[in-house]
């Protein structure tokens, strides 16, 4: 917790003052019991309240004090909101090895049946776009709250040949920012010699956009394109979060079809690096259902996002309800408020 205002707290030294005040009181009403003719006629009304009835409500009214005393410096706290307004990109590896039916009935179906999950799962206000990749990568789908468009979106994909990391995800930022030039031209470099050019104008923190994110899955390593680990290092500089699933296993598996057949390895290096250089996560799938797995998993960590709210209120509603129950004590107990 941070305050906004941390100078005010310094009134809290009003709290061992009125502390002390109220010492000094308790021993000036004892040396007036001294005045009394009848000393046990005191002790015996002074037994009657009881010590802890004499103390609580000036111990209540002192929390009241402080509570608001934190309410005028402006406290903020980390908390936990639900997401609204938020913009998430799907990147999808659509090469041919998602052809692949080890994942019944292939890779490509299961991972369209769990990307329509997530989309229906996601809240209304969320804006959500479809980016395919292969040996390139294009927008299929630009962000919007339409479910049937994003559901038809899902369901064109079409297989080709290459797989390109990078440039699904830089694609995917161009979709994120459409105003902001993020090397456009090394999309087009097909032995990935030329390295994506980094916006020197562009440095936020990691992560920081919790509206943005882009949830990236693929099963195979780069073949062609950018580099992938400086196209996160790209999005990092953006503050975007890169979600990363992997789609098999990192040992790799021999797939077969149209009479032809490839060996196809997960590169999980490359996916754990590009989740943590922008603040993102990896997730490994290699069933269908591990992957729906995933993808309800994703919509838990993306329906929320954490954000420092000012929480003044709450201290003082605790301070005026704090200081309402001293009075109304001290007035049952005692007949007099304090």
């Amino acid at each position: 917790m941070s305050f906004a205002w941390p100078a005010m707290l310094w009134l809290l030294l009003a709290v061992p003052v009125f502390l002390a005040l109220y010492v000094v009181l308790l021993r000036r009403r004892r040396k007036a019991a001294l005045r009394y003719a009848s000393l046990a006629m005191v002790r015996g009304a002074m037994a009657h309240e009881g010590r802890f009835r004499r103390h609580f409500p000036p111990l209540l009214f002192l929390l009241a004090l402080s509570a608001m005393i934190f309410a005028v410096a402006r406290p903020t706290a980390v908390m936990m909101l639900p997401s609204e307004e938020s913009t998430i990109v799907l990147a999808l590896d659509v090469s041919g090895s998602m052809r692949a039916p080890d994942v019944e009935p292939t890779r490509l179906a299961a991972a369209q049946a769990a990307a329509r999950e997530f989309v229906a799962k996601q809240p209304r206000a969320t804006r959500i776009g479809v980016v395919a990749f292969a040996a390139t990568a294009s927008l299929v789908q630009a962000p919007t709250q339409h479910r049937e468009d994003l559901n038809a979106a899902i369901d064109r994909l079409q297989l080709q040949y290459g797989t390109a990391v990078g440039s699904g995800i830089l694609v995917s930022l161009a979709t994120l920012f459409p105003e902001a030039d993020i090397a456009i031209a090394a999309f087009d470099q097909p032995d990935g010699a030329g390295a994506p050019v980094r916006d020197a104008r562009v440095r936020v923190p990691p992560g920081s956009h919790d509206f943005l994110a882009v949830i990236l899955l693929t099963d195979g390593q780069t073949t062609t394109g950018p580099d992938p680990i400086e196209a996160a290092r790209i999005a990092a500089d953006y503050g975007v979060r890169v979600f990363t699933v992997g789609m098999g296993t990192a040992a790799g598996e021999v797939i077969s079809f149209e009479g032809w057949s490839m060996r196809v390895g997960l590169d999980e290096d490359t996916l754990k690096t590009i989740a943590r250089l922008t603040r993102g996560e990896y997730f490994q799938a290699q069933g269908a259902t591990e992957l729906m797995n995933v993808y309800r998993t994703l919509n838990a960590r993306l329906s929320v996002r954490t954000e420092q709210t000012e929480i003044s209120a709450l201290f003082a509603g605790a301070g005026a309800l704090l200081a309402l129950l001293a009075a109304a004590l001290s007035l049952v107990w005692f007949n007099r408020i304090l």
